[in-house]
């Protein structure tokens, strides 16, 4: 992960996110929560396979990882203000996800 900070920064938001989805309550967590959980998953297998690829396929590939990281974004804030997840988590993992955004800003600029 060290050759893609973008995927270390992930990963970190990630393990934040996995250890507040175990203490959501019931009636977000199998929904909203999980939806989450899926967009997590899928902006991480997206930032390792551009990393992987060829240029021609890297700008496609970032721009999915960036709609995906925008619909991670709105469902996290939809969670905060359903008040299923607290002031400190909601800051703790707003503040990872928004050194990954503008990492993701400064790729696409450099592909385009």
């Amino acid at each position: 992960m060290d050759d893609f900070p973008i995927l270390f920064k992930l990963a970190e938001g990630y393990k934040l996110w996995h250890g507040y989805f175990t203490r959501l309550p019931k009636t977000v967590r199998y929904s909203l929560g999980a939806k989450i959980e899926n967009y997590f998953s899928e902006c991480l297998e997206l930032s390792l396979a551009a990393g992987y690829s060829k240029r021609e396929k890297k700008i496609l590939i970032v721009r999915r990882l960036n709609l995906k990281f925008d619909y991670l974004k709105f469902f996290l804030k939809l969670l905060w203000e359903l008040k299923a997840l607290d002031n400190n988590k909601y800051a703790a993992i707003s503040d990872n996800l928004s050194t990954v955004g503008k990492m993701l800003g400064g790729w696409l600029k450099s592909l385009a």
